[in-house]
């Protein structure tokens, strides 16, 4: 059964558009893959607990220490974290595709995503000193923006977190990445917006027809892998 990590980092559990195109997504390659389980990370509404990093990283003698610590002597929080950057790892090795929903906040990473990331490349099998162990593998970036950030915008530039994130999951961890872009959320409920609504929900039409499309694409693809590893067995 072809497996797909799907990671929300949305503050919003309604009316979130990084959380709706992402289900569009989703809902595609279930509607052209017959079986599929997905593992699914919120980190929006319930997020990594914030001493973890520092935890892993004292543990790792990434910090201050001069050497890692021995495990005999890690204390409860210590093991909680790194057994928590274990799991993270885990669900990311485990899975075949990527889907990565995540809003831009104050034209910055989400914080709940900064963390995660943080947190996941404290793990040995993460760690940048390796080639990275999900090279190639597909993924999906869906970002949402309240404004617009695009060329010729008054915004263009502003949006420092899509460039971060593009640096992550495909220069450092290797994935085939596919962006998703959803602009101008915020035009339905800002009245100085107003002017804007047709174009946004222009923009949303076309994000979620992208992620069709993108859900389908990645469902012939998952079957195509699932045929090969079935005729090696």
């Amino acid at each position: 059964m072809s497996a797909v990590f799907h990671l929300d980092a949305s503050i919003r559990a309604v009316d979130s558009q990084s959380r709706a195109v992402a289900r569009t997504l989703e809902q595609s390659i279930r509607e052209h893959l017959s079986e599929l389980n997905v593992v699914r990370r919120e980190v929006g509404l319930s997020p990594l607990p914030p001493t973890a990093l520092a935890l892993a990283t004292q543990v790792l003698g990434l910090g201050e220490r001069a050497a890692p610590k021995d495990p005999g002597a890690w204390t409860v929080n210590e093991a909680q974290a790194m057994a928590l950057a274990t799991e993270l790892a885990d669900e990311m090795l485990a899975a075949d595709a990527y889907i990565f929903s995540v809003p831009l906040y104050n034209f910055g990473v989400s914080q709940h995503v900064k963390a995660w990331v943080d947190l996941l490349m404290t793990e040995p099998r993460f760690s940048i000193k390796i080639p990275s162990p999900v090279v190639t593998r597909p993924a999906y970036l869906i970002v949402a923006r309240g404004g617009a950030y695009g060329p010729g915008t008054p915004k263009e530039g502003w949006d420092h977190a899509t460039p971060w994130l593009r640096r992550i999951f495909e220069d450092t961890w290797g994935l085939h990445l596919q962006l998703i872009e959803v602009e101008l959320t915020l035009a339905e409920v800002n009245p100085e917006m107003e002017s804007l609504r047709d174009l946004g929900a222009s923009n949303r039409y076309q994000a979620h027809a992208a992620a069709r499309d993108a859900g389908e694409q990645l469902a012939k693809r998952l079957m195509k892998l699932s045929a090969k590893v079935s005729s090696s067995a």
